[in-house]
């Protein structure tokens, strides 16, 4: 399913959305699947995250449900961990942004959920993404927490009793980096990348592959190393 890109939005007012109960409901559906996939990973004491709209709380029906483990890990002990849940792998990739970021290991569940985990050692920068975006823990989801975050218009989400505030925090990136507890660098490179993005279309990944039915990622990575010079490099970084 192809979704179509947020723009980025250059509003400097402030503005209150208000959530209908429709909202509320869809809310609570889908922090209720990420649960039990979070559940599921973390009876393998493997610690998980959700991230974006599922985080901050502003989902609508095209939203996605992305789990993300922070430390690599071995893919056997994570598609077990699914596996005896009975939640389904139904197409497994491996995606580098650039060169220059760690490789991760996708698993889609489905259409619009995800889990996802390094496939190598992450730098602090990469790490402060997900918080940008918003990040919150099960714990968290299970007592209704929302955080803050950015969306993909650069609108910063700050949750309300009735739902959010946004506004836009281009022009503001000091300013947000402090209310989301990251650096000025990790905000400016989120910024930039939307920008360009807004103004060039979508921008493509650096490697993007499927794997083979009998492959698993440590295959990948390995069979990707020796293909590939820059791969190579960050492996070893």
């Amino acid at each position: 399913m192809i979704h179509m890109a947020l723009k980025p939005e250059k509003r400097s007012d402030n503005r209150e959305v208000t959530y209908n109960s429709e909202r509320w409901a869809l809310l609570r559906e889908y922090r209720e699947k990420a649960t039990q996939i979070m559940i599921a990973l973390e009876s393998f004491r493997l610690q998980t995250l959700a991230h974006g709209s599922l985080a901050r709380g502003d989902v609508n029906k095209k939203s996605d449900i992305d789990i993300f483990i922070p430390e690599p890990q071995s893919s056997f002990l994570v598609e077990t961990a699914l596996e005896k849940a009975k939640i389904p792998v139904n197409v497994r990739l491996v995606v580098q942004a650039t060169p220059s970021y760690a490789m991760k290991a996708y698993i889609e569940v489905d259409a619009r959920t995800s889990v996802s985990f390094p496939l190598m050692h992450m730098r602090k920068v990469e790490l402060e993404f997900y918080k940008f975006g918003g990040e919150t823990t099960l714990n968290h989801l299970r007592n209704g927490v929302r955080v803050v975050g950015v969306d993909k218009r650069l609108m910063l989400i700050e949750p309300s009793e009735g739902g959010h505030s946004e506004s836009s925090i281009i022009g503001c990136e000091e300013n947000a980096a402090k209310i989301l507890h990251i650096s000025v660098e990790t905000v400016l490179d989120r910024v930039h990348a939307l920008l360009r993005r807004d103004e060039v279309g979508r921008t493509g990944v650096f490697i993007k592959k499927e794997l083979a039915s009998e492959e698993t990622f440590e295959m990948a990575l390995k069979r990707l190393a020796d293909e590939n010079p820059a791969v190579r490099r960050r492996l070893k970084a």
